[in-house]
């Protein structure tokens, strides 16, 4: 499409936004108003700057869908990644854990440091509770 046309056509879109955007005035309030004269605005800014012209080069290019499937499947295989990383077992990390001579498995079976079984004996649940969420956020 040449440049004129594209401007006619995002000249028109926000001619029409800005006399529904008038109406929205007159019925809702000058914020309803002042939101649909900017979001009328949109198109006539994006023919001036040229981005409705990559837009419509995207639409009607084969070779640009191409482009945009294969970053789709970018995408897909990455989070499929994720999704197989983060369920791999404990032990298979390759690392330090693997080879720590088992001391790590040791280790997670023992609390942790500061760890509190319980409420003392006769001391108030739900101010236990409070005590143990203060005690893991770092306020003494």
């Amino acid at each position: 499409m040449s440049d004129a046309v594209i401007f006619a056509i995002s000249l028109g879109v926000t001619l029409v936004g800005l006399v529904i955007s008038w109406g929205a005035y007159r019925r809702r309030g000058a914020g309803t108003g002042l939101r649909g004269a900017a979001l009328s605005l949109v198109p006539l800014a994006a023919a001036l700057t040229g981005v409705t012209e990559f837009f419509v080069d995207l639409a009607f290019s084969p070779v640009k869908w191409a482009g945009v499937a294969v970053a789709g499947l970018a995408v897909l295989l990455y989070l499929a990644s994720g999704a197989m990383l983060s369920r791999r077992p404990a032990g298979t990390g390759g690392g330090k854990a693997a080879g720590d001579g088992g001391r790590g498995a040791a280790r997670r079976g023992a609390k942790p440091k500061g760890a509190v079984e319980g409420p003392a004996q006769g001391a108030d649940p739900e101010m236990a509770e409070i005590e143990r969420i203060l005690r893991d956020r770092g306020i003494s």
